[in-house]
């Protein structure tokens, strides 16, 4: 996925990526973040301009959303501290 992902551009490279990092990444603690933060990317770039910072919104919302509650303020707390270098799309 990572592979494919150089060649294409937009909402699918996003996507691959997301792909790539949810595969290859998950032994890596501090990575855990990339696929969640690759799919809000594809989100707003599959998006018409003026919708883009919403519908990246949306994908953020839906997957906090996903969180077990058991786990859930943690992984916020988690992403808040990963936030900068995740390119701030966990600002939703």
């Amino acid at each position: 996925a990572n592979a494919v992902a150089r060649d294409l551009s937009g909402a699918a490279r996003h996507a691959a990526y997301a792909a790539g990092q949810a595969a290859a990444v998950a032994h890596v603690a501090a990575h855990e973040f990339g696929a969640a933060a690759y799919a809000i990317k594809a989100a707003r770039a599959a998006a018409p301009e003026s919708e883009s910072e919403a519908a990246g919104r949306l994908e953020c919302h839906w997957q906090r959303d996903q969180l077990p509650e058991a786990i859930r303020e943690l992984v916020l707390d988690d992403q808040r501290l990963r936030n900068d270098i995740c390119w701030s799309v966990f600002d939703c």
